[in-house]
């Protein structure tokens, strides 16, 4: 994930994962064997705490991160007719953090994202979208000279939980009246019943998007035996 003379763009929201990852990555530049530089970046909304920048600025010095805040109205980007909901909020965060990366001369970016995260999105793009399609490691753009990073992604939350309490950091949460009604918070509790909580299931879970049988899946017969799958055929 990480190489020689990376330039790694940290997103920080102030919440116990991103602060976890700034926390484990600013401490191991003293002796990672590659060098590395790592700037965190924190990209405020209409409904985040106004004093989280302040905050953030004073604990991330502390660990001798350079830090940076800027300022985007999420729901002023909303185009007529559209509602305001979790997934717009997350996608314009993040068009903002590709942004700053290429101005800035960055080449991966770093996100907080653990091991509930990817079980959760499994399912959710099971159940909502009717694909399977979850959370890379190691994500690389095509339409950008730029990778997303999770180093985060084999730990648990209450992992992380663990690991704020011990080095005392705070965490703020998404103030957002529209987080109530998110979908990941349903999915959660599914995840939480079907798993029992177990930290094993969940890798097991997790690793089966790398162990794919095709051949017990519509198509896979086709594909087990070399044939060009419809898809295929229609391109050629």
């Amino acid at each position: 994930m990480i190489e020689e003379g990376d330039r790694i763009l940290l997103a920080v929201s102030g919440g116990k994962d991103s602060m976890a990852l700034a926390c484990d990555l600013g401490a191991k530049r003293r002796w990672w064997p590659v060098g590395y530089e790592l700037k965190a970046l924190h990209i405020a909304t209409e409904f985040g705490d106004p004093t989280t920048p302040i905050t953030l600025a004073s604990l991330l010095g502390s660990w001798d991160i350079p830090f940076e805040s800027i300022t985007i109205s999420v729901q002023g980007r909303l185009k007529a007719g559209r509602s305001m909901n979790c997934y717009w909020c997350s996608t314009q965060r993040r068009t903002e953090l590709i942004r700053y990366a290429m101005e800035h001369g960055f080449n991966k970016i770093a996100l907080g994202h653990h091991l509930d995260d990817a079980v959760e999105t499994l399912l959710m793009n099971m159940l909502y979208k009717g694909e399977i399609g979850g959370m890379l490691p190691l994500l690389r753009y095509r339409k950008y000279p730029l990778s997303i990073i999770r180093p985060l992604i084999l730990c648990e939350e209450r992992q992380l939980v663990e690991y704020g309490k011990e080095k005392g950091y705070m965490s703020t949460v998404c103030s957002c009246d529209y987080g109530g009604e998110s979908k990941r918070r349903e999915v959660r509790s599914r995840v939480a019943v079907l798993t029992g909580n177990s930290g094993k299931i969940k890798r097991r879970i997790f690793e089966s998007t790398g162990r794919i049988n095709y051949e017990y899946l519509p198509g896979g017969q086709a594909y087990s035996e070399g044939l060009p799958s419809p898809d295929q055929e229609g391109e050629a």
